[in-house]
């Protein structure tokens, strides 16, 4: 719910004041005169900071839970088990250590891009929690093993499937960076397409969304089959704990980008130098490409709990193989795929809402109070802070249920195969477009920027107009439906799994 509010609050107020601030009224970005400007400062940190803190805390608790039980779960000794248990909570355990060493290897030298330095800390907590990892697993395993249902699990085992997962999270990272950063070559194109106007920006940005989410899907693809081969499903979840053992710097490097936002948000409305003003967006645009990064290690992370959940849902009903050529399975495959559209749906619909009032409010205010343009009468900013939190509060109460009831009506009214169905559907379905969501808003955000930056033909320019809004559209893909689909996917899991005892016992199971 903060993922889904948080969106809604903050897309709604950036929305408004981007339109009628930048494109109706030629006003600079987060200048003071806009009443929209403090509203969008504040949705920055809901939906960027809490949002993006409660999502990957979600994915973390789940992956640790989800592993646990799968420990449980693992054929062999009793003392075997605890082990394999005991293991996930040390893993955690070195996250958490590896994560605050990591922040002191963030130093930023002269000449350097800010990303270099963040960069340093995320592969330095990488790389200490790696070593780290693997002393736990000979540690805390020692020269045990047991078997899966697949496979042998081993401490060597066990330590390479945790280490797959550190590197597929990192990799999606660098893959995100690739596609949205800025003078890199698919924003590079966005910015040429925007010389010829709007359309052409909205189509080559959807082109490099969609292009983004094959080698993102190969990636987790890379770390589920790995993992498997390594550990069995026990190997699943140790790669999808991995993947989220460095939580902490992961979260710090995330609120970077709204800090950025932030600190250009307060030069612009404290009048400072246009200089000032050139630093912040030097530094903003880092920001966006590391909140893309932030939010691709989500869906990344979201993917495997999720399936980790799923994994824990089919052992708690009993059910040992899945006949996707079986109609409630595949009916249920069919419904899942269409659920994370119609959960999309009614977010971005949410949004388009909360903005018609926010930029009804920004023109009245323009329109009944024309001295705000000229310095003369004062902007009433907390009007528009009370229409975002207003449509936030009221507008993710219907995607929550969607997401909440779902599964329990599947289960009890088409079957535990067929709710089985509906979570491979989800999963499957929301994972590839939310990664196309999120990479493209950050492309566009980023295109933005590097025009806005130019000498010549640069801000006011009909290329400028054209990325802005592509920028804007792009914003409740980034920040709105693109993130909140990774709390769909792990709900919908969540949920299939408390009601499993209920389910086996009504269908005798």
């Amino acid at each position: 719910f903060a993922r889904v509010g948080g969106g809604i609050f903050t897309k709604a107020a950036d929305v408004g004041a981007d339109l009628v601030g930048k494109v109706e009224a030629g006003i600079p970005e987060d200048d003071h005169r806009n009443p929209a400007t403090i509203a969008d400062n504040v949705g920055d940190n809901v939906g960027d900071v809490a949002g993006m803190g409660a999502d990957l805390f979600e994915s973390y608790v789940g992956s640790i839970v989800g592993s646990m039980i799968l420990g449980i779960a693992v054929v062999g000794s009793p003392e075997m088990k605890f082990r394999a248990l005991l293991f996930s909570l040390v893993l955690a355990v070195i996250g958490i250590v590896a994560s605050i060493i990591g922040v002191f290897f963030v130093r930023i030298k002269p000449g350097k891009s800010p990303q270099v330095a963040l960069n340093s800390g995320t592969f330095g907590a990488a790389a200490i929690a790696a070593v780290m990892a693997f002393g736990a697993a000979m540690l805390v395993l020692g020269d045990g093993s047991a078997m899966t249902e697949t496979t042998e699990i081993n401490p060597y085992r066990v330590f390479f499937s945790a280490l797959l997962g550190m590197g597929a999270g990192i990799s999606l990272g660098l893959l995100t960076e690739f596609f949205t950063g800025t003078d890199k070559k698919p924003v590079n194109a966005i910015v040429r397409a925007s010389e010829t106007g709007t359309a052409t920006n909205i189509i080559t940005g959807i082109g490099m969304g969609m292009l983004s989410a094959f080698p993102s899907m190969i990636l987790i693809l890379v770390a589920i089959l790995g993992g498997s081969a390594l550990s069995g499903l026990y190997g699943i979840a140790i790669a999808s704990l991995g993947m989220l053992m460095t939580l902490g710097i992961q979260l710090a490097v995330d609120a970077y980008g709204p800090i950025a936002d932030n600190a250009g948000g307060l030069a612009e409305m404290s009048e400072f130098p246009p200089e000032v003003r050139q630093i912040t967006d030097k530094l903003d645009a880092v920001g966006n490409t590391t909140a893309a990064i932030g939010k691709g290690f989500a869906i990344g992370s979201a993917a495997l709990t999720s399936i980790i959940l799923f994994t824990a849902f089919r052992q708690e009903v009993g059910i040992e193989m899945i006949d996707l050529m079986d109609v409630p399975v595949l009916a249920g495959v069919l419904f899942g795929a269409v659920i994370p559209y119609l959960f999309s749906s009614m977010a971005m619909n949410a949004i388009g809402d909360a903005a018609f009032s926010m930029i009804e409010e920004v023109r009245r205010q323009f329109r009944e109070k024309p001295g705000i343009l000229d310095e003369t009468e004062k902007p009433d900013y907390r009007k528009c802070v009370e229409i975002s939190t207003s449509a936030a509060l009221k507008k993710m109460m219907l995607p929550g249920i969607v997401a909440a009831i779902t599964p329990v009506l599947i289960g009890f009214i088409g079957g535990i195969h067929m709710l089985a169905g509906l979570l491979i559907g989800v999963t499957a379905s929301g994972v590839v477009l939310a990664i196309f969501m999120s990479n493209t808003g950050g492309a566009w955000d980023n295109a933005k920027k590097m025009i806005e930056e130019r000498s010549t033909n640069g801000k006011g320019s009909d290329a400028h107009k054209a990325a802005v809004v592509g920028d804007t559209v792009g914003d409740p893909f980034k920040d709105t439906a693109g993130p909140a689909l990774n709390i769909l996917i792990k709900l919908m899991a969540v949920v299939s799994l408390v009601i499993a005892p209920m389910l086996k016992s009504f269908f005798g199971g």
